[in-house]
């Protein structure tokens, strides 16, 4: 599905997921990263799709020898095999960056996760320690999924966990713990979230753009009378 556009200087979404050995960066390792272009929004007009063709996909090598035997018995990665075969954290978060910046052209990226707080706190540790740049998603461009969904449903976000999801936001597609399968999963349930329609006015923005313009005339109007 597309809805109109062609925003510029608005918002770049990327869905983020990643796969660790552990619960926290530094002491334990990302072990991949999956990524997916959502579309664009500019306050005015959006452009969306269910299911990002724009995706990005590397393993990484470990930067521990700390690790969890759950988290691997979920994420099913061979950190053996990584160790030999996954991509430096160095190269790998610089190739994340160069992706990010190049799908979300004029637009600043935004980080989308459900729920944000560990996928984020994964992904700015490893730019801030691995690249010169920091992260492309600054220090606060961030969506969190669950709690929007909550927000938008009308529900406590004690019970906006995916398993406990409302039937109109729910995704059509599995979540495998394969980064980039459950980065497209999260892209899904954001763009039923976007466009879903509850029946009530949308007055928000209009409300937004009658106030901001009234603050401007304000403005003006104090403008003048010091140029008098």
């Amino acid at each position: 599905m597309k809805i109109v556009t062609a925003a510029r200087n608005g918002d770049a979404y990327i869905s983020v997921d990643v796969e660790t050995d552990g619960p926290i960066p530094g002491p334990y390792s990302m072990l991949s990263l999956g990524m997916a272009y959502c579309g664009h929004f500019d306050g005015r007009s959006l452009e969306i799709t269910p299911q990002p063709k724009e995706t990005f996909y590397i393993e990484l090598s470990p930067i521990s020898d700390t690790y969890e035997n759950e988290a691997l018995h979920v994420n099913g990665l061979d950190r053996n095999r990584l160790l030999r075969e996954g991509v430096h954290p160095e190269h790998a978060m610089s190739r994340a960056a160069d992706w990010i910046n190049k799908v979300s052209g004029d637009n600043r990226p935004i980080f989308v996760a459900y729920p944000a707080s560990f996928d984020w706190l994964w992904m700015h540790w490893y730019f801030l320690r691995f690249t010169r740049h920091g992260s492309p998603f600054g220090h606060s461009g961030c969506f969190d999924l669950k709690t929007a969904i909550a927000v938008k449903g009308g529900i406590p976000v004690s019970r906006a966990s995916k398993s406990q999801l409302p039937s109109a936001f729910q995704s059509d597609l599995p979540h495998t713990h394969n980064a980039l399968d459950d980065a497209l999963e999260q892209a899904n349930i954001f763009f039923k979230l976007m466009v879903w329609d509850d029946g009530r006015p949308n007055i928000f923005q209009k409300r937004f753009l009658s106030s901001a313009k009234r603050e401007s005339l304000e403005g003006i109007r104090i403008k003048s009378r010091r140029l008098d």
